[in-house]
């Protein structure tokens, strides 16, 4: 130890960063002390280790994790800059993605719910090929598309009728930030065998409460509207989700798709 280093205190009083910052940031390997006393357990800092005090504080300011910033300082300063950039365009992007979900639900606030055919059906037990996978909603379409036409097609390669309808299983909660698992299921009849990460279940006999998803409210976020009335409808009707919801493809009644929950009985 020399007379460039300072206790923890003095320094950071010069990095402008408090005793609880520079112990969590020593914890999670960021900022060790260059010499503790064994005897008293004091901390020293070295006077050269204050610009990556003050990055780390920097880098802390934007929010990042501790993890994510340990990354960042063993760039160089021109690497750095160029994944802050990104990060900063990704959080952009993000923030107008809440921004346009906090729109729609205030408009949906400040306008009448359209007319919501919501009823309650039996169906029947159906066998059905599926695959199932995380994804965010920016990727949703994509994977229903892909997942649809590989279904279909091992139908056919199976002998099988393959214009059965289709349903879309959310498993978990799917945003624009979130990945959340959704199984792709074509209803079927006959013998056939899965194939790669082609599954083949049975879907049990149930009773679902369902609404055809009314013209307009196809997409997120608007569509998020009508499931919120349909769980509304079963709350009052005092009925119990008893399963994850799916959007069933065609809909009844000329609407593109329903939105239905298995319930209780």
């Amino acid at each position: 130890m020399t007379r460039s280093h300072l206790l923890a205190g003095r320094f950071g009083a010069a990095t402008r960063l408090s005793p609880k910052a520079l112990r969590l940031y020593a914890e999670h390997g960021l900022l060790v002390p260059a010499h503790v006393d064994p005897q008293t357990g004091y901390r020293y800092y070295a006077a050269e280790q204050a610009p990556r005090a003050r990055l780390i504080a920097r880098l802390r300011q934007l929010g990042l994790p501790m993890a994510r910033i340990a990354g960042l300082l063993e760039l160089s300063p021109q690497a750095r800059a160029i994944e802050l950039r990104t990060w900063l365009e990704a959080q952009n992007e993000r923030l107008f993605d809440h921004a346009e979900l906090v729109e729609a639900m205030a408009r949906h606030a400040g306008a009448a719910t359209p007319p919501l055919a919501i009823a309650l059906r039996e169906v029947a037990a159906t066998k059905v090929v599926s695959r199932r996978r995380s994804v965010s909603v920016v990727d949703l379409d994509g994977y229903m598309a892909e997942a649809q036409a590989d279904i279909r097609a091992h139908l056919t390669a199976s002998g099988l009728a393959h214009d059965g309808p289709m349903s879309v299983h959310h498993h978990d909660l799917t945003t624009r930030d979130n990945e959340g698992p959704v199984e792709v299921a074509i209803a079927c009849a006959g013998p056939i065998e899965p194939a790669d990460d082609l599954l083949i279940r049975l879907l049990p006999a149930r009773r679902e409460a369902f609404v055809p998803i009314p013209a307009g409210h196809e997409n997120f976020p608007l569509e998020l509207c009508v499931y919120d009335a349909l769980e509304a409808w079963i709350d009052r009707q005092g009925l119990i989700a008893i399963d994850s919801p799916c959007e069933i493809y065609p809909g009844s009644d000329g609407a593109d798709f329903d939105i239905a929950y298995p319930v209780n009985s």
